[in-house]
């Protein structure tokens, strides 16, 4: 290797060795503000953004749209909307609630995006969230048609006025049945119950071996659940009964701490296939 080679490779050593040591030197001394009252500084901010993008366009392709201009899809996108979204975007003459106010990142403006991502991008991003942000998985609240119809509003929001909005679907197109078809229900998958977990909350109260930010005792450590003879001491322990106890565990153990949390009977038979699989102890 010449020498003009080897000082180059040595002076990029050097140099990232000492930006990995100033970043450290940040985050342990706590000199990174990380309060919500002032926002990013421009690189980092960048970096997020440029990430984000990249992240999206990556994962959201071959994701093929439905007919968005189905007038039944608008029509229940709005409902959804109405029940879900403009609490933190806000809509055409309407503010986010106070809450969103202080979030940072600040909640897109969704009319914005509309016209800046694709339907597919869309579409990634309301099921999937985006860390760090407050933006939630929603297919963890709402099937995949619904989440189609959301998009589906967000593509006409742009041309919705103040008053269109306020009157609760002007300009949308006429009135149609609403769609209560749901999705088959599958057997109980281990991987998504892990990543269900997440979404609902279960890190918060419990020390899950194997799950990142899991450490937590405000209920029982729940190592070794595959292992154990009874659910909360009053089931026995079956993948059909810790689905129902996750549903609705005041149904089983009146005055239980343990909250019922929303868990689809999906998401409850994956999360029971999950915690079949802790024989181990935290």
């Amino acid at each position: 290797m010449r020498r003009w080679a080897r000082t180059a490779a040595l002076t990029l050593v050097v140099t990232a060795a000492a930006g990995g040591t100033v970043a450290g030197a940040v985050v342990w001394f706590g000199w990174y503000d990380v309060t919500a009252t002032s926002p990013h500084t421009t690189p980092v901010h960048h970096l997020l953004d440029t990430a984000l993008t990249r992240a999206v366009k990556t994962r959201s392709a071959g994701i093929e749209a439905p007919d968005l201009a189905d007038a039944e899809r608008i029509r229940n996108g709005s409902r959804l909307y109405r029940a879900h979204c403009v609490q933190c975007h806000g809509g055409p003459g309407v503010a986010p609630e106070p809450y969103a106010l202080g979030m940072n990142p600040a909640p897109a403006a969704l009319v914005a995006t509309a016209r800046m991502r694709t339907a597919a991008e869309v579409f990634w991003i309301t099921r999937q969230g985006i860390k760090m942000t407050g933006m939630p998985a929603w297919q963890y609240r709402l099937t995949d048609d619904e989440i189609w119809d959301v998009v589906a509003f967000l593509r006409v929001l742009p041309a919705l006025s103040a008053e269109d909005y306020r009157r609760d679907g002007a300009g949308l197109p006429p009135e149609a049945p609403r769609r209560t078809a749901q999705p088959a229900a599958r057997v109980g998958d281990a991987r998504a119950g892990r990543d269900a977990l997440q979404q609902y909350l279960c890190v918060t109260c419990h020390a899950i071996p194997g799950v990142p930010g899991a450490w937590n005792y405000v209920g029982p450590a729940l190592g070794q659940m595959g292992e154990q003879p009874y659910i909360a001491g009053v089931l026995p322990n079956t993948p059909e009964n810790m689905a129902r106890w996750l549903r609705s565990p005041g149904s089983f153990k009146p005055g239980t701490a343990m909250p019922d949390l929303g868990v689809s009977e999906q998401d409850a038979k994956d999360i029971a296939a999950f915690l079949r699989t802790l024989p181990d102890g935290p």
